[in-house]
This record gives C-alpha cells, sequence and structure tokens, in this order.
C-alpha cells in the first residue's frame, strides 16, 4: 500500500478477490499506483472515492477488462486473467445497462441464457416477478431503478458467487435505493457469495458494508472493516485560528472559513492536538469528503482525469 495509507484489518479464510500491487496506466497522467486491498468471501465491501478517483478503473482491471501494467490480481480463486469458466461465477451490474433498447426483458433471457451454464430461466422470471417487471417490458422503457432490478436478476439467475456493482444507487430515489440494498442482503445469505460495492453514496454502506476501501487519485488511502477505517480518523474542528503550525500532525481536507477550521486527522495524531479542539469520531462521509478535497500529488506528465 502507498506509503500515506492505513491497512487495516484484512479478515481470513477464503478470499473472494485479491489486488496486490496493481498499477495501470491510463493515459492524460492519471494511473492507478501500488493499488491493494482485498475482500474474504461472504462479505460486502465498498469501494468508496470522488467521482475521477479511480474507482471504475480498479473495477474494470478486476474484471480482466482493462490490462495492469504491475502487481496482479484473484478472483475466486484464479489469477486474472482467468479461464472464461470464472465469468459464470461474477455478476457485473454497471450504472448504466449495456442491453439492447428494442429487447423485452423475455428477448434478454433467450439472448443470454447460451452464455451461462448455469443460466436458470425459472428463477430470472421468479426475480422479475417479485421486482414488479413485466417479461414484454421493454427495456429502454424502464426506469433507472428497474434497469438497476434487471441487472442483478440476471446476475443472480446465472447463479452468480461474486456481484461486482458499479455506482448501482447513484440517481435513484430512497426507496429504489432501499429496495436494491436489500436484494443486496438476501443474496448474501449464502455464506459464498461476495459483493464489491462502489458508491459515492457513502450512507448505502451504513446498511450493508461490511469493508471499506477508500481509493483518492489512483491510491488506495484505507482499507479493511468499516469499523476499523472509521477507527482509523477523527474529525477536529477548532476557531479560526487553531490548527496552525503543528507539528507531528497530518490535516487531511483541512477547511477554514473566517469563524471555524476543520480537518481529518489519523487517531494515533488526534492526541497530539491537546484540549484546544474539538475530537470526534468521523462518518465514512466525512472521511471520504475530507481525503477526496487532499490536492492531488502532482503528475509527471499533463493532468487529467481518471477513468
Amino acid at each position: 500500500m502507498d506509503g500515506e495509507g492505513i491497512a487495516v484489518d484484512g479478515g481470513g479464510g477464503e478470499t473472494a478477490f485479491a489486488l496486490r500491487g496493481v498499477g495501470a496506466a491510463v493515459g492524460g497522467g492519471f494511473a492507478l499506483r501500488d493499488v491493494t486491498f482485498a475482500l474474504p468471501a461472504g462479505y460486502v465491501m465498498g469501494l468508496i472515492g470522488a467521482n475521477g478517483a479511480g474507482k471504475t478503473t480498479t473495477i474494470r482491471c478486476l474484471l480482466g477488462m482493462r490490462g495492469i501494467d504491475a502487481g496482479e490480481i484473484e478472483v475466486l480463486g484464479h489469477r486474472v486473467p482467468g479461464p472464461d469458466a470464472l465469468r459464470q461465477d461474477i455478476g457485473v451490474v454497471f450504472d448504466r445497462t449495456s442491453l439492447v433498447g428494442d429487447w423485452r426483458l423475455a428477448d434478454v433471457e433467450r439472448s443470454l441464457r447460451p452464455f451461462y451454464a448455469r443460466w436458470d430461466g425459472a428463477r430470472y422470471r421468479d426475480l422479475l416477478g417479485d421486482f414488479g417487471l413485466d417479461l414484454r417490458a421493454r427495456v429502454k422503457d424502464l426506469s433507472r431503478g428497474m434497469s438497476m432490478k434487471l441487472m442483478i436478476a440476471v446476475a443472480l439467475s446465472h447463479r452468480a458467487r461474486l456481484l461486482v456493482l458499479d455506482e448501482p444507487t447513484s440517481g435513484l430515489d430512497p426507496v429504489a435505493r432501499a429496495e436494491l440494498l436489500g436484494i443486496i442482503g438476501d443474496f448474501l445469505l449464502d455464506e459464498g457469495h461476495s459483493v464489491l460495492f462502489s458508491t459515492h453514496i457513502t450512507a448505502d454502506l451504513d446498511r450493508v458494508g461490511d469493508y471499506v476501501t477508500l481509493i483518492h487519485a489512483g491510491r488506495v488511502v484505507a482499507s479493511g472493516s468499516k469499523d476499523a477505517v472509521l477507527d482509523a480518523y477523527r474529525v477536529v474542528r477548532g476557531g479560526p485560528d487553531d490548527l496552525r503550525d503543528l507539528v507531528g500532525v497530518d490535516l487531511i481536507g483541512v477547511r477554514r472559513t473566517p469563524s471555524a477550521v476543520e480537518a481529518l486527522v489519523r487517531t494515533d495524531e488526534a492526541a497530539l492536538l491537546g484540549g484546544r479542539v474539538l475530537v470526534e469520531a468521523p462518518t465514512l462521509e466525512d472521511i471520504a469528503v475530507h481525503v477526496g478535497s487532499r490536492p492531488q500529488p502532482r503528475p509527471a506528465t499533463r493532468s487529467g482525469a481518471a477513468a
């Protein structure tokens, strides 16, 4: 892990996936650098970070959709790129459906079934019924929430062991978000199932997340159990003249106004502040916001946006 990162407990036993020292140049000066984190089987990991932090690039590397320049990736016991059979065990839901818009939901099954050895047509139809989806509906006429439910139904119908979800709740109303999170919870009733959940809506992880990896500017900042990541940081608040000329304390995402100052610090450094400021436990949103506002390292080439 990068020297600025925090590595916390990583669990044990069977591993759903692991990235070890992964590097990948994207272009425009952006790259993944020494990306290292892993998820024990049977749990949900939230991958959080600001837009452009590298979440989608990391997912594409994990799925073998983008090559890597350094490190190694393992998914469900196989090195990536793995055998074709590995695809049978992975269900992928991106933030936009890739299905043909004119297909009816019955066409979706007929078109995808030949690609999956374990496709269960009865389960697909049952899931559509549970999700309130009509086999006669066209893909292009589905709302965003219904489209996400369709993609999850497809993933569950070929008996995936690992669900990879890239911003599935972004843009959904609270009711649709709650429904999707409930579906994920049901999926995890099988202890052999695991989920990687990329999101910038940290409140979703308060309900379903077990582990968290925070990425910023293509580097892992912290990774481990959700509680351990929360315990690794503190939010500090004080008056406008506080938090100046500090020694041994790294202020993360410091914000100053004419009347106050706020920053994130590592827990082991908070004691160095004495009693001059208010020190509080953070939320995942606090951590993501402050880390996301930290200036990015100056690239070796001209700057550009992350994928």
